[in-house]
C-alpha cells in the first residue's frame, strides 16, 4: 500500500533522525575547537533533533535534547542578549511542550512563563519583530496554565493571544488567520470549562467560520480543521439544548470527514466514528430513534474495523460505541440486542484491564452498571444484582484510592444496588446501600450544591421507596418530602432541566401520602404532577408520554382511595390509552409494567357503575392473547 501524501514513512523518519543525529555529532566535534562559532549551530541542531524525537514518541530523549539547547542558548544570551534571547525563548517554548507531554505540568508551566516573559520584553523594544512570537508563547502558556487547573489565568492568557492575532490578521490576513482560529478554538474550550457556554459557542462559531474561509482557499490544509471546529461547535450547541442546530452542524462535520477519508481513511475514519456517536445521541433526543440506531451501528462498525488492527488504540472507543449502541437499541425495545452489545463492551473492558491492571477500572465499573440495568429490564434480577455488586466493589476500591473524585460514582452504584435488592423484595438489605448513597450525596451536596443537589433528591426518592414498609412509612414520607422540597427549589431556578424531576418526585410523594392515609394531600400532589406532565407531553409526547401515564395511574389510585371510582376509571383509561400503542408494537412480549397497568384497569372496572370502554377492552384482549395470557376466543 502506498504511503499517504505528506505522511513520512517509518523508514523516512528513521533516516531523518539519523541525519540530524549526525548533524549534532558534527557540531559537537566542531565546538571542541571553535565554540564561539559553532555553539549556536549545535543548539539549533539539538532543537531540531528534539522535535523529531518527540514526533516518534521518544519523549525523554526529546526533552534531554531541548534542555541542552536551552542551556547553550542561555549561556550565549548572557554574552549577547540581543542575538540569542529570542532563541532561548523559542527553546523554552519547545521544552514546555516536552515537559507537558511527560506529565510534568508545573515544570512545563515554569518554562512557558519564562518564554512569555522574554518575548514580552523583546516585543516592548521591537514590536514589529516579536508580536507574533509573543502571541504564540501566550497561546502555549494558556495550555500549560489549564493543565495545572488555573483556568481563569489560562483564559486571560489566550485572550491576550486572540487580541494580538486579531490585530495582526487585520493587517496580514493570510498569514495570521490560522493562528487566530487556533487561539479562538482554545479560548472556547476555557470558556466552556468556566461555565460560560454562550460565550464559548460564539467563540467556537467564529473559529469555524475562519476555518471555512481558509478551507475555501486551501482545502487540503484546512478542511480537516474546519471539520474539527464544526464537531466542537455541535457539542456546544447540544450542551445549550439547541439540538436541531447541533445536528445540522454535526451532519456537515461528518460529511466533511467522509470526503477527507476517501483519500486518507486511516486519519479520518476515527473522526467519522466519533462524530457519528455524538450524532446518534442528537437524533435520539429528536425522537428519530431508527436513524439514531443506524448512526450508532456505523460508529461501532468503524471502531470494530480499527480495533482489529490497532486494538490498544481503538478497543476503548469500540467499547464506548457499543454502550451507545445499546442505549439506542433499548429505546427501540430491542432489549436482548441491547444486552448483547453491553456484554461485548464489558468483555472488551475486562480484556483491556487484564493487560493494564492500573487502567480502565472506572470504565469497567460503568459498563457493569449498564449491563446490570439491562439484565434487570429483562427480568433477570439475580444476575443484575450480582453484576452491580461487582461494580460497587470496584467503585468502593476506587473511592478509597482516589478520595472524593470517585464518591459520586460509588453513590450511583449503591443506588442501583439498592434498587435491584428492592426489586427482589429484599427491602431490609436494600436499606444499607441506599442509606450510604444518601449519606455520600448529602455530603457532596453540602460542598457543591449546584452539582450534587439533583443527585441527592434522586437518592432520597429511592430511599423513600426502600423505607416504605410497616413501621417506616413516616420515615419514607419524610425522605420524599425532602426530595420534593429540593426538586421544587431546583425547578424554580432552572425549569427546563428540573420541572420533569419535580413531577416524578410529586408522584412518589403522592403515593407515600396515600400510604399514611392522607388521601386529600395525596390527591393534591398527584394533581400537580399530572398538570406538569400534561404540559410537557403536549410538546414532547415521545419523551414524556410514559411519565404522564405513570402519574395518571397514581392519580387514579388516589381517586379510588377517596371513593371517586368513576373518575378513577376515566383517569386510568387515559393512562392506558397513552401506553397501548407502544405495548402493541412490543416485539419481545408484554412487559411487566404494561401487564400491571392492564390488571389495575380491569380491577378498577369491576363493579363500576358504568361499563368499561369496549374498544379498550378489545385491544387489551388482543394484547393478552398475543402474550399467551388468555386463550383465543375466551
Amino acid at each position: 500500500m502506498a504511503e499517504e501524501a505528506g505522511i513520512p514513512s517509518a523508514q523516512a523518519m528513521e533516516q531523518a533522525l539519523s541525519a540530524v543525529a549526525e548533524a549534532v555529532k558534527a557540531r559537537r566535534d566542531l565546538v571542541e575547537t571553535r565554540p564561539d562559532e559553532f555553539l549556536p549551530e549545535l543548539a539549533a541542531a539539538l532543537n531540531s533533533q528534539s522535535a523529531m524525537l518527540n514526533g516518534v514518541g521518544r519523549q525523554e530523549d526529546a526533552l534531554a535534547a531541548v534542555a541542552e539547547a536551552v542551556e547553550i542558548r542561555r549561556a550565549l544570551a548572557a554574552k549577547r542578549p540581543d542575538a540569542f534571547l529570542p532563541e532561548v525563548a523559542n527553546s523554552l517554548n519547545n521544552q514546555s511542550l516536552m515537559l507537558s507531554g511527560l506529565g510534568r505540568y508545573h515544570e512545563a508551566l515554569k518554562a512557558s512563563a519564562e518564554a512569555v516573559e522574554i518575548y514580552r520584553g523583546l516585543n516592548s523594544q521591537r514590536p514589529d519583530t516579536f508580536t507574533a512570537d509573543l502571541a504564540t508563547a501566550l497561546s502555549n502558556h494558556s495550555l500549560r496554565l489549564s493543565e495545572v487547573g488555573r483556568d481563569e489565568d489560562a483564559l486571560a492568557a489566550v485572550g491576550e493571544a486572540v487580541a494580538i492575532r486579531r490585530g495582526l490578521a487585520a493587517e496580514y490576513r493570510d498569514a495570521f488567520l490560522p493562528g487566530l482560529a487556533m487561539s479562538l478554538s482554545n479560548q472556547s474550550g476555557y470558556l466552556t470549562g468556566l461555565g460560560r457556554e454562550e460565550d464559548a459557542l460564539a467563540t467556537a462559531a467564529e473559529a469555524a467560520e475562519i476555518y471555512r474561509e481558509l478551507a475555501s482557499l486551501r482545502p487540503e490544509g484546512f478542511r480537516p480543521r474546519l471539520a474539527t471546529a464544526l464537531s466542537k461547535q455541535s457539542l456546544m450547541l447540544s450542551g445549550l439544548g439547541r439540538t436541531q442546530e447541533a445536528l445540522t452542524v454535526s451532519e456537515e462535520a461528518v460529511e466533511t470527514f467522509r470526503e477527507l477519508a476517501e483519500t486518507r481513511p486511516d486519519a479520518f475514519r476515527p473522526e467519522i466514528a466519533g462524530d457519528l456517536n455524538n450524532q446518534s445521541l442528537l437524533l435520539s433526543l429528536l425522537g428519530r430513534r431508527e436513524d439514531a440506531l443506524a448512526a450508532s451501528e456505523e460508529a461501532a462498525e468503524i471502531y470494530r474495523d480499527l480495533a482489529a488492527t490497532r486494538g490498544a488504540t481503538f478497543a476503548p472507543q469500540l467499547a464506548t460505541a457499543l454502550n451507545n449502541q445499546s442505549n439506542r437499541l433499548s429505546e427501540l425495545a430491542r432489549r436482548e440486542d441491547a444486552l448483547a452489545a453491553l456484554e461485548e463492551a464489558v468483555a472488551i473492558w475486562r480484556g483491556l484491564l487484564a493487560a493494564r491492571p492500573d487502567g480502565f477500572r472506572p470504565e469497567l465499573a460503568t459498563a457493569l452498571s449498564n449491563q446490570s440495568g439491562s439484565l434487570s429490564g429483562l427480568g433477570r434480577r439475580e444476575e443484575a444484582l450480582k453484576v452491580i455488586e461487582e461494580a460497587v466493589e470496584i467503585r468502593r476500591e476506587l473511592a478509597e484510592a482516589r478520595g472524593d473524585e470517585s464518591l459520586p460514582d460509588l453513590a450511583t452504584a449503591l443506588n442501583n444496588q439498592a434498587g435491584w435488592l428492592n426489586d427482589l423484595r429484599r427491602p431490609e438489605e436494600a436499606l444499607a446501600p441506599i442509606n450510604e448513597a444518601v449519606e455520600i450525596r448529602r455530603r457532596l451536596a453540602a460542598e457543591d450544591p449546584d452539582a450534587y443537589l439533583p443527585d441527592l433528591a434522586l437518592a432520597l426518592t429511592n430511599q423513600s421507596l426502600m423505607l416504605n414498609g410497616p413501621g417506616r412509612r413516616e420515615d419514607a414520607l419524610a425522605a420524599i418530602d425532602e426530595a420534593v422540597e429540593i426538586t421544587r427549589r431546583l425547578a424554580a431556578e432552572d425549569p427546563d432541566i428540573h420541572v420533569p424531576d419535580l413531577a416524578t418526585a410529586l408522584t412518589h410523594q403522592s403515593a407515600r401520602l396515600g400510604d399514611v392515609a392522607r388521601r386529600e394531600d395525596a390527591l393534591t400532589a398527584s394533581d400537580e404532577a399530572v398538570e406538569i406532565l400534561r404540559g410537557l407531553a403536549a410538546t414532547r409526547p415521545d419523551v414524556f408520554g410514559a411519565d404522564l401515564a405513570t402519574a395518571l395511574t397514581n392519580q387514579s389510585d388516589r381517586l379510588g382511595d377517596l371513593g371517586r371510582r368513576q373518575e378513577a376509571i376515566t383517569t386510568i383509561e387515559e393512562a392506558l390509552a397513552l401506553v397501548l400503542p407502544s405495548l402493541e408494537s412490543e416485539e419481545e412480549g408484554l412487559p411487566k409494567e404494561g401487564l400491571k397497568l392492564i390488571q389495575t384497569y380491569l380491577k378498577r372496572c369491576e363493579g363500576a357503575e358504568s361499563d368499561a370502554n369496549p374498544e379498550m377492552l378489545q385491544r387489551i384482549q388482543g394484547l393478552l392473547t398475543s402474550a399467551g395470557l388468555v386463550p383465543d376466543g375466551e
